[in-house]
Formats: structure tokens, C-alpha cells, sequence
């Protein structure tokens, strides 16, 4: 997409040894054919584009601060990767360095910090879940979430598969639902909380004052809609569910 709406867009790869270069023109058109252009030892990926203004009004404006909390979301979600964001615009540079070697349990606790936690742990649970594709069970679906209760009302509940944030929610929060509610109860009958007579405890109920991050990897995820916002895969329910549902089991024995 950036590069169909870029004036020109520049691509600079570092990889097996050699550096490779390729441009492209008004509407994402190669200008000439892939070419190397060097020798390294380095690897990465340098992207530079320019905004095309017969298609956008202004082309110079970019919020730095909307850049900044969108790749700070992307190291929590991404242990230990480092992101370095700078803004050589104008006389004054700025720089920010993000790197979470908690990652998502590290996103949970600066979340909580001024909500008041009520408990010093963050529950953490990651697994791994085969589905089938094609017939064949062989592909991974990678799954971490974690959590921790505050003493705030309103639950705050973030998803995201493969780093995209899933606003709606979708399979992978409704796999997280029924373990939340499926183990919380039968903890509560087992420690004579719930009595037989009563009903059990409504996921909502669950879900006050919790803050959790569900973070799942899918190598052929399905989205309702075009902007990505709500996960479809109906397998996802499942494996969320098992994996949650383990490790939750195990915290509370």
C-alpha cells in the first residue's frame, strides 16, 4: 500500500552476504530490475518512500508521538527486540529506544502501575497449538497471554495476532473467555465458594478490574472485514482455550 501511494519508494536489502537494492516509481512500477550492489556480513532492511501529493494534500506532516506508541506496542509484543525511533526533522532531533525483555508481562505491569495491582505476580501462559491445513495437522499457532488483576472495575483486555491490533476481539479472545470462565468457576466449586445450589459466575463478573494481553501467531490468519480488526479462525477458539486453561490450572493448585 505504501508503495502504490508513494511518489517513488526505495528498497534496500543486507542479506547471504550481499546488499540489493530496487526502486520503484508513481504507483509501486519498478524502475529497473532487482540489483546487488555491494558485499556485508550485516543483514536488515532499509525502506524510504515518499508520499505522493497529487494523491495526499499534506506529505510532510507525520505525528511522532502516534509513530512512537504504535512500535513501543511493537517491542512488548516482541521480547527483546530493540526499536530505535528518530525524527531528524527540523534543528532539534528526536530519539526513542524501546526493548522489553518481559515483553507481554512487561506491557501488563506498566499498564497496572497507577491502577492499583492486587497481586505482585502477572499470570503468563504460552503454548503452542497444531491445526490442520490441507487436511495435514502441521501447522503452529503460537499463543502467549498475560494477566493480573488491579483493583479498578473495568476490564482492559488488548489481542493482537502476528503484532496487528485486533480491536473487535474475535477467536482468540472468545478461546481466552471460556478458560477464564471454565477454570475461575471450577476453582470457586472445588474451595466451597460457589455452593452446589448457585449458579456459576458470569464472565463478566471474571473479567473486572483484569488486565490482559492475548498475543497469538498465526501463519494463515482470517480477518472479518478489510481493516483487520476482528480474527475469524474458528481453531483459534480451541487452542487459546486448551493453553489458557493449562496454565491457569497450574497457578492455581
Amino acid at each position: 500500500v505504501v508503495n502504490a501511494l508513494s511518489e517513488w519508494l526505495e528498497v534496500t536489502v543486507k542479506k547471504d552476504g550481499g546488499v540489493y537494492y530496487i526502486k520503484f516509481g508513481r504507483g509501486g512500477k519498478p524502475l529497473d530490475h532487482l540489483k546487488r550492489i555491494g558485499d556485508t556480513n550485516e543483514r536488515g532492511t532499509t525502506v524510504t518512500f515518499k508520499p505522493d501529493n497529487t494523491i495526499f494534500t499534506e506529505t510532510t506532516v507525520y505525528n511522532f508521538d502516534i509513530i512512537c506508541d504504535h512500535l513501543k506496542q511493537m517491542a512488548y509484543l516482541n521480547k527483546g527486540v530493540k526499536i530505535i525511533v528518530n525524527d531528524d526533522r527540523g534543528d532539534v532531533r528526536k530519539t526513542e529506544t524501546y526493548c522489553y525483555e518481559g515483553g507481554i508481562i512487561q506491557y501488563v505491569k506498566d499498564i497496572n502501575l497507577n491502577k492499583g495491582p492486587i497481586m505482585s505476580d502477572v499470570i503468563y501462559c504460552e503454548g503452542r497449538g497444531l491445526y490442520e491445513d490441507d487436511g495435514e495437522s502441521k501447522n503452529h499457532i503460537k499463543c502467549e497471554v498475560a494477566m493480573q488483576y488491579n483493583e479498578s472495575y473495568n476490564p482492559t483486555v488488548f489481542s493482537f495476532c502476528n503484532n496487528i491490533h485486533t480491536h473487535e476481539g474475535g477467536t482468540h479472545e472468545e478461546g481466552f473467555r471460556l478458560a477464564i470462565r471454565r477454570v475461575l468457576n471450577d476453582y470457586a466449586r472445588s474451595k466451597k465458594v460457589l455452593k452446589d445450589d448457585q449458579d456459576d459466575f458470569e464472565t463478566s463478573d471474571l473479567l473486572e478490574g483484569l488486565t490482559c494481553i492475548i498475543s497469538i501467531k498465526h501463519p494463515n490468519p482470517q480477518y472479518e472485514g478489510q481493516t483487520k480488526t476482528k480474527l475469524g479462525n474458528s481453531e483459534v477458539r480451541k487452542i487459546v482455550s486448551q493453553i489458557v486453561g493449562e496454565h491457569l490450572k497450574k497457578y492455581l493448585l
